[in-house]
């Protein structure tokens, strides 16, 4: 025997919703084929930024969240040799100095024209300031009037060119350069010299001389002491030389920065090998400078290329998963059959429950960061990861609560970087919650379920934890704490979320019927006001369902709820049915049979629209439908057939059904019928009881009434059992107490004259009992038994 399921079963498709599925265009296949990959979609955009997917990105010094390996064998560049290698390749390029070797000839060519020009300007007589602005605008030398004058008494002086020219090819004898000091500082880091005729280049030799500004003028005043020239022709010449002279080497930083680039740009990355599944960091160690290029490196490999096949990989196993798991189920699982709406139910609990987990985990990372000496994985386990699974489990079934503890276990070790110690964890606690909380009738009963999943997660943990082969430290500690409260969290969750899934899928639970149960519930009181027989009635059907549905593992609560509202709608006529007429008249006798059979089929359309305005839930409105199922009014089609002459159509005096489709409401058609039979039996004995009970179950499954349920035999045979139980228990014989005192004594005097008032003779007694008994054996044609 299964247990009671406890299940809430969803309401027929509003409408609205059947509306946009036509103008979609969708049977049903592909609408949860639509469904499924609009859930994988959504999933994969949750999962993707946060799993094994990506590469965690850590700054050194920071504490690696997860253990990291390589997904394959890789050749990682090693950013710091690299950079090494080619800050080396640019040192060791050497310093670029041009070297123009007629750099002396040049000026004492220049010389010589200024001479011969000062000369010849001399000679015609033209005025000194003339002549100064010529030779600046023609040679860029500027003199003044003194020196000008002695430079015409040299010029005019056999010689003094060529003396001049002598000069100035000893001065260049060594290499002038305008800035001595830096050519010593990048001579000490190696110098080549370029000859700019010829392009040849040569390396500086250390011990070579280099004139500077300074030594230049000091090698001229040498020559001018050597030839004896007087003060005016040593200042005049000092000042045209000082105009004249130029460097004959020069510093070329262009080609020098461009050999520098070319010779960076030709140093190949050093490459460091990586074998597939190398661990690169582990979960706890602080990421060192080397682990983090080595992330960066592998964050870089990753290419848009790689990431969109792992998303499709991710997409198409998730698929592959959803929908080999709900065809599993559907094929071999009895009680796994969900609708569309359960889907919609179940397809938007797995995508919330992924929200929470990553806004948890990113929780779980800042208070890493705050706490360091506490792991950052102890922080997972105080998630309800439970939670999703109680709900299902709550609002559906078990079976359907397994197969969706195993699909999102699956996806929380993609969510959480492949951890197999989270997904078992998730499985493990997933199936203990909906376990505690399969026979939910309180909402108190909530939080009793959430201290033993508490335990539980503990224990769970515990096993998870050596399982990895971890050591017993401070840190289980924590963890079997954040367990214990994550118990507690997710039974505060599902206790805040089950009444809006209620009101959102109008879904009918277990802890909605308990409030439905209430008989000050305003449907319940109307049915006692209005119609007292039927609410009798209806009473002593809950009590015949819920044995019956607690013997065969049906759910009982619903059972019995559901046999308080079968009949609300007789409310609406309640003296069109026998059993609120009591000795009254009968309306039927003045009406035609087809017109008595429409108003009792009435009171189930009356009864599902006052149920769907109480907003019973779908479960009761079907079984409202259901408990007389398609049964033939036998009563008023036999008076049809008696009162016309044509052929009456059987179909007329048939309830419009559908039949039962669930074991309880199935439950519920049997309790009607045998209930409003009992009232039938003349002297209700437990054989004649057991005989009714077995004759109206008899009829109702040879009818097919049964045919669409779950129902097998061995459940109507123990059917049968519980209701002879009950109504036993009902119809049982009381003894015959003795007659007060005082009534005794007043009646004295009537017993001597053989009277007794109160007691008639049995044969006024078996007269008075002929009318009931006709009574009866109509009330039995109208079940459909005689």
């Amino acid at each position: 025997m299964t247990e009671p399921t406890g299940e809430a079963v969803s309401p027929a498709r509003p409408p609205r919703h059947r509306q946009l599925v036509a103008l979609l265009g969708l049977d049903e296949g592909w609408q949860r084929i639509t469904l499924m990959a609009l859930l994988v979609v959504l999933l994969t955009l949750f999962i993707i930024p946060r799993g094994h997917f990506l590469v965690p990105s850590y700054d050194p010094g920071e504490v690696a969240r997860r253990d990291v390996k390589s997904p394959r064998d890789l050749l990682i560049p090693d950013e710091e040799l690299t950079a090494q290698k080619r800050t080396e390749a640019e040192v060791a390029v050497r310093i670029l100095y041009d070297f123009d070797p007629k750099t002396g000839p040049a000026i004492a060519g220049r010389t010589a024209e200024v001479l011969d020009f000062i000369r010849n300007e001399h000679g015609r007589g033209t005025p000194a300031a003339a002549l100064r602005t010529q030779l600046e605008n023609s040679f860029g030398v500027r003199l003044g009037e003194a020196d000008l004058r002695a430079l015409a008494q040299l010029a005019a002086a056999p010689g003094t060119k060529e003396w001049l020219a002598g000069l100035i090819d000893r001065i260049y004898r060594v290499k002038v350069v305008s800035n001595l000091t830096m050519l010593e500082r990048d001579r000490a880091a190696g110098i080549v010299y370029r000859n700019v005729e010829n392009q040849k280049e040569r390396a500086a030799d250390p011990e070579e001389t280099v004139a500077g500004p300074n030594e230049l003028q000091q090698l001229v005043r040498e020559e001018f002491r050597k030839a004896q020239l007087g003060t005016g022709q040593t200042r005049a010449l000092s000042a045209l030389l000082t105009n004249l002279l130029r460097p004959s080497i020069s510093y070329n930083q262009n080609e020098t920065e461009l050999r520098r680039h070319k010779a960076r740009e030709a140093v190949q990355p050093v490459l460091i090998q990586v074998k597939k599944g190398e661990i690169i960091v582990r979960e706890g160690d602080r990421v060192t400078p080397g682990q983090a290029g080595k992330l960066a490196a592998l964050r870089a490999q990753g290419s848009r290329g790689m990431l969109i096949s792992r998303v499709v990989g991710l997409m198409l196993s998730s698929f592959v998963l959803l929908f080999m798991i709900h065809r599993y189920g559907q094929r071999n699982i009895r009680k796994y059959r969900p609708q569309k709406l359960d889907l919609l139910f179940l397809a938007g609990t797995l995508l919330g429950m992924v929200v929470i987990l990553k806004l948890g985990s990113f929780v779980a990372t800042a208070m890493a960061s705050a706490f360091p000496y506490i792991e950052p994985a102890a922080y997972y386990y105080v998630l309800p990861f439970a939670a999703a699974a109680m709900a299902v489990r709550i609002v559906l079934n078990s079976e359907v609560a397994l197969i969706f503890s195993v699909v999102f276990a699956m996806l929380v070790g993609f969510l959480f970087g492949n951890s197999f110690e989270l997904a078992l964890f998730a499985l493990l606690s997933s199936l203990a919650g909906a376990h505690w909380v399969r026979q939910l009738t309180e909402r108190t009963s909530m939080f009793r379920a959430g201290g033993r999943l508490a335990l539980f997660n503990a224990v769970a943990i515990l096993g998870v934890h050596l399982v990895g082969g971890q050591e017993f430290d401070i840190g289980l500690l924590f963890e079997l704490g954040f367990g214990l409260c994550g118990g507690l969290i997710a039974a505060t969750l599902v206790s805040g979320i089950i009444p809006l899934v209620e009101t959102a899928f109008r879904y009918t639970t277990n802890l909605k019927l308990v409030e439905l149960a209430n008989m000050n519930n305003p449907l319940l009181r109307e049915l006692m006001i209005q119609a007292p027989g039927t609410y009798h009635h209806s009473i002593i059907v809950g009590n015949l369902a819920e044995a019956a549905a607690e013997t065969i593992g049906a759910n009982p609560l619903l059972a019995r709820v559901a046999a308080y509202y079968h009949d609300i709608g007789k409310a609406k006529k309640p003296l069109y049915f026998i059993e609120n007429v009591g000795g009254g008249e009968n309306k039927h006798d003045k009406l035609s049979p087809s017109m008595s059979a429409l108003i009792l089929m009435s009171h189930l359309k009356d009864g599902v629209e006052m149920a769907k305005e109480h907003r019973l839930g779908g479960i009761l409105v079907d079984i409202i439908h259901e408990h007389h199922g398609t049964s033939l009014m036998k009563f008023f089609y036999d008076r049809a057939k008696q009162r016309e002459e044509r052929e009456v159509d059987e179909h007329d005096y048939r309830y419009p059904g559908p039949k039962p489709q669930t074991r309880e409401a199935a439950v519920i058609m049997l309790a009607d019928a045998v209930e409003a039979a009992s009232r039938t039996l003349t002297d209700p004995t437990p054989a004649r009881i057991q005989g009714m009970v077995q004759k109206i179950i008899n009829n109702i499954f040879i009818d097919g009434q049964l045919d669409e349920c779950e129902l097998t035999l061995k459940d109507l045979h123990n059917i049968a059992k519980s209701f002879n139980r009950v109504l036993g228990g009902i119809f049982h014989q009381r003894i015959d107490y003795p007659e007060p005192v005082s009534k005794e004594r007043g009646d004295k005097g009537a017993k001597k004259n053989g009277e007794d008032r109160d007691r008639k003779p049995a044969e006024e007694g078996e007269a008075a009992q002929a009318p009931a008994k006709k009574r009866r054996a109509e009330d039995l044609k109208r079940l459909g038994m005689s």
